[in-house]
């Protein structure tokens, strides 16, 4: 834990419970994540279809389950950036502001920042967490769809670097940075708020009694704000993302964002933006829910855990 007359947890913590929440999210929810890719990659396939021939061929659980590692790799290591560089920006602007770095009338010990700040924060966290592991989710998107018959994912890996180099890694980064920004960034907004309106609500008109709000009541309201955070976010950036699949199945087909955009919309239309909305809605929904709302248990009790050794030490 860091000192110095403030009671935060360590960057260390942020990056573990960032990393534990993320790892365990994307091994739940993988098969999602899966057959998202395989609705995503064309027009003409269907979830049910999809899922017909996962189910029809051996091993279906275990297919259900491809590409697992690089999820978790890929979610866990990201959170877990995303997680720490978030706090640390967060921490840095509370205090410039004098902002008190403890939420009185809220379900959480993080600070509280006006919604450009929030929005501002989360998105730049987010883009360098997605720039560092890039290349991961462009070997996941590969090894999950069926356009490729990679037996593993280092063959996945030496594939892509055989066939386009170093720039293959980072293929879809723009259309990804466009996502994931805008993403995160209007997540924390409307968590934020969620949070506050949900707080209200289950305490009434007294805003002096944040304190007596037990864990369970404070994990189901953040559980619930990551609900509908997720699925706000997740809407208006669901063009980014099917734009973002396609580019890294086909970058020579595709080439570039608008490029994408122009013949997505030329040849499918403009439902073409919103293939796979349903499952990654809700993946996202439960995924953000079940990571923000596990990190933020992990940081109070790590808060409780300081204020406590605290108060023993001056005893």
């Amino acid at each position: 834990m860091s000192d110095g007359g403030s009671n935060h947890a360590s960057a260390t913590f942020h990056f573990t419970a960032g990393l534990t929440t993320g790892m365990l999210s994307a091994a739940i929810l993988q098969p999602a994540d899966l057959l998202k890719t395989r609705v995503q990659q064309s027009h003409t396939n269907t979830l049910r279809g999809s899922l017909k021939e996962i189910l029809r061929g051996p091993n279906a659980v275990r297919s259900l389950w491809r590409g697992t590692l690089p999820s978790i790799f890929r979610t866990g290591f990201g959170s877990a950036l995303y997680f720490t560089t978030l706090n640390a920006l967060r921490q840095s602007i509370a205090k410039r502001n004098l902002v008190s770095s403890t939420v009185l009338s809220s379900s959480s010990s993080l600070p509280r920042l006006s919604n450009l700040a929030n929005l501002g924060t989360g998105a730049v966290a987010r883009a360098g967490a997605g720039f560092v592991l890039m290349p991961v989710t462009v070997i996941k998107v590969r090894y999950e769809s069926n356009m490729y018959n990679y037996k593993s994912i280092i063959d996945a890996a030496t594939g892509i670097w055989r066939v386009e180099g170093l720039r293959g890694f980072f293929t879809g980064f723009g259309a990804t940075a466009v996502r994931d920004a805008p993403y995160a960034g209007l997540y924390v907004v409307c968590y934020e708020q969620a949070k506050q309106r949900f707080g209200a609500m289950v305490r009434g008109t007294d805003l002096q009694s944040a304190s007596k709000m037990t864990s369970s009541t404070s994990a189901a309201v953040n559980f619930l704000s990551g609900v509908i955070a997720a699925g706000c976010a997740t809407a208006i950036t669901n063009p980014f993302d099917a734009i973002k699949t396609r580019l890294q199945l086909l970058p020579n087909k595709y080439e570039n964002m608008l490029k994408a955009a122009n013949i997505m919309l030329k040849q499918e239309g403009v439902q073409s933006m919103f293939q796979g909305l349903g499952l990654r809605m809700g993946r996202k929904a439960l995924s953000s829910a079940l990571a923000w709302t596990l990190y933020e248990e992990m940081i109070n009790k790590a808060e409780t855990r300081w204020i406590d050794s605290s108060i023993a030490h001056r005893i």
